[in-house]
């Protein structure tokens, strides 16, 4: 049974996986069962996920800016500071991090992961923006399962997000908040979140903690209904072309930013997929992740600094 939102994303994020091949079928159903998943449903999720993935469109267009990806974009991946595992208080106990200081702060960012946890990549994306003067802490949502590091696999990961109440991650990220403006303490204060993490960038919208300033949610699907009304936050909000699925939800995050009357900035890259900035993948595109990275400083330093 679904309990969540959040859930259903990371449930049908598995019969994407499986129809474009990053995982087989058996992999797909066993991941299915952990979350409680019956076999039956689960059968019928994996055909209609394939009749989705053949039915998409080589790209779509974006009803506010195409990004473009040109091949001169410095690559983002190097050069990244070392981040130091951490530990603090959170408000069900202990919470895990990694932290990256920037030498004279412009700011400072929350990291949120994606739908595997705290993988070293996302300690590297902080690593990038304390390179480029942002402190980033990237905080570990499986925190109260003991963290990422302490499950079995990827498929173990997953069904402890999707069971986990969504309260819970409202509350450990406000926590992670907590403890970067406790480190950076005349820093405004951004967000950054891809797939998993990007919707709760948008669940964080939605809850409005006015210490926020930017937010960037990178193929995220936003709450139903989105309400964003309490949020102070400027919005970049990144899409890949061919990510039919969370492409689907753009329009709504668009129309909830409007109606909120935030400042924003919707970008849609031709050519790119689900999860492209992401260099440990196999849906990562390079030129448009060096792109967006570039997009991405560029709005934290206008709204951060």
């Amino acid at each position: 049974m679904i309990r969540s939102e959040h859930e259903k994303y990371l449930v049908e994020e598995v019969g994407i996986d499986c129809a474009d091949g990053l995982i087989s079928r058996r992999e797909a159903l066993r991941r299915l069962a952990l979350m409680g998943v019956g076999a039956a449903a689960a059968s019928s999720l994996l055909a209609a996920c394939a009749n989705d993935v053949a039915e998409r469109p080589e790209a779509s267009a974006s009803p506010t800016t195409v990004g473009t990806a040109p091949t001169t974009t410095p690559d983002p991946t190097t050069g990244a500071l070392a981040s130091e595992t951490i530990e603090f208080t959170g408000p069900n106990g202990k919470l895990f991090a990694g932290y990256a200081a920037a030498e004279d702060a412009k700011g400072a960012v929350l990291v949120i992961h994606e739908n595997r946890g705290l993988k070293e990549h996302f300690n590297n994306v902080a690593g990038r923006l304390a390179r480029d003067g942002y402190s980033a802490l990237a905080l570990d949502l499986l925190s109260e399962e003991g963290g990422t590091a302490a499950l079995n696999d990827d498929a173990q990961a997953m069904a402890a997000l999707g069971a986990a109440p969504p309260a819970r991650f409202v509350a450990d990220m406000k926590a992670g908040l907590d403890e970067l403006e406790r480190r950076n303490p005349d820093a405004g204060l951004g967000i950054i979140g891809f797939c998993f993490g990007g919707g709760q960038v948008w669940s964080m919208l939605q809850d409005g903690d006015e210490r926020l300033a930017a937010a960037a949610p990178f193929y995220g699907t936003p709450p139903e209904p989105a309400d964003f009304s309490k949020s102070k936050a400027a919005v970049l909000a990144v899409y890949g072309a061919l990510d039919a699925r969370v492409g689907a939800t753009r329009q709504a995050a668009q129309d909830a930013v409007d109606k909120a009357g935030l400042a924003n900035k919707f970008l849609v890259y031709e050519g790119a997929d689900h999860a492209f900035f992401n260099d440990t993948g196999a849906r990562y595109n390079p030129e448009a992740a060096g792109n967006v990275y570039q997009e991405l400083l560029e709005w934290f330093g206008q709204h951060l600094t």
